[in-house]
């Protein structure tokens, strides 16, 4: 498996691995709104190939909670003749490590809590995602000590300047 970051070139491939491992209309879901017209944090938007292709990616996003900058991972797929390799959880310890090495405090995802609590993954009970998301489905991950300590409230989409999303980390 090669590790690397994705390019404009590879969207389409990716996005045809989303379609194949997501079930149809998976973008009417909410956090589809919180994306639509703001850039994916590209140096944490990681592919892993194999000789026939993408084997699995991650992307991440810029969202807002209150006023605290947050990363919304998602999605994250793996095709399903690599299901159950540990490729899922690579992308994620990587680009994790990457968000912090960049300067994130903070990750959110809407998932299964079993799965996502081996990466640190913990409910937000004061974190809400735009309905109909399950509440009990939002998971936070702290990239330093006590960086989701006060942060509550919905989660909003970033801020767009001029077709780009703002940059700051925290």
């Amino acid at each position: 498996m090669q590790l690397s970051t994705e390019t404009p070139a590879d969207w389409w491939e990716v996005e045809a691995l989303y379609d194949l491992c997501f079930a149809p209309g998976r973008e009417a879901l909410s956090s589809y709104r919180l994306r639509d017209g703001v850039s994916p944090v590209a140096e944490l938007c990681l592919l892993l190939r194999d000789d026939s292709g993408v084997a699995a990616a991650i992307r991440f996003w810029p969202v807002r909670v209150g006023r605290a900058r947050v990363l919304l991972l998602g999605p994250i797929a793996v095709h399903p003749t690599h299901q159950s390799e540990g490729l899922g959880g690579w992308l994620i310890r990587e680009a994790v490590e990457r968000a912090r090495a960049l300067g994130w405090a903070r990750v959110l995802l809407v998932g299964d809590a079993p799965y996502y609590g081996r990466f640190g993954f913990k409910p937000l009970a004061d974190v809400s995602m735009p309905p109909p998301t399950n509440p009990e489905r939002v998971l936070g991950l702290a990239l330093l000590p006590g960086a989701w300590d006060g942060v509550a409230g919905r989660v909003q989409k970033a801020e767009v300047i001029a077709g780009q999303s703002t940059s700051d980390a925290t």
